[in-house]
């Protein structure tokens, strides 16, 4: 590490497929691009950011843990589990830095069973709708509560 403050970028389930999934809900970047991205705005912001992806819920339960025992930083799109998933919920209440929920569309303008996170309550916020630039707002507000 260099010397900068490190951030966890987690996203949820089949964000590595955006490349397969509609471009005009999650835009037209792949997850190559968007970790790219999201390294590059991190970089400008003088920030580290580590880009994880996982499908498991178990393996995300595993990386939160780490950032509470480590008291790091999260930026987190947890994709279909922000619905439903009270483990990650609980995960995610145990951090011990700022964690913001971020998403590429806007879940309240999609269908209804998207209209309900579990993880907004646990949050320090949310950023929505706005592509891959949720993602560079989001490091945006992290740099201001770190």
């Amino acid at each position: 590490m260099n010397g900068t403050q490190r951030v966890l970028i987690l996203n949820g389930p089949n964000l590595d497929r955006l490349d397969l999934r509609d471009s005009t809900i999650y835009g037209s970047m792949n997850f190559q691009e968007l970790s790219a991205f999201v390294i590059a705005k991190a970089v400008e912001l003088g920030l580290t950011a580590e880009v994880r992806q996982s499908n498991s819920e178990s393996e995300i339960i595993t990386w939160l843990h780490e950032a509470a025992d480590q008291r790091l930083p999260v930026i987190f799109n947890p994709a279909a589990f922000t619905h439903y998933s009270y483990a990650i919920r609980d995960a995610v209440a145990m951090l011990t830095a700022p964690l913001i929920e971020v998403h590429l569309s806007n879940p309240l303008s999609r269908e209804e069973f998207r209209h309900t996170s579990v993880i907004s309550g646990v949050a320090k916020g949310t950023i929505t709708g706005f592509g891959a630039s949720s993602y560079a707002l989001a490091l945006s507000a992290m740099k201001e509560l770190i």
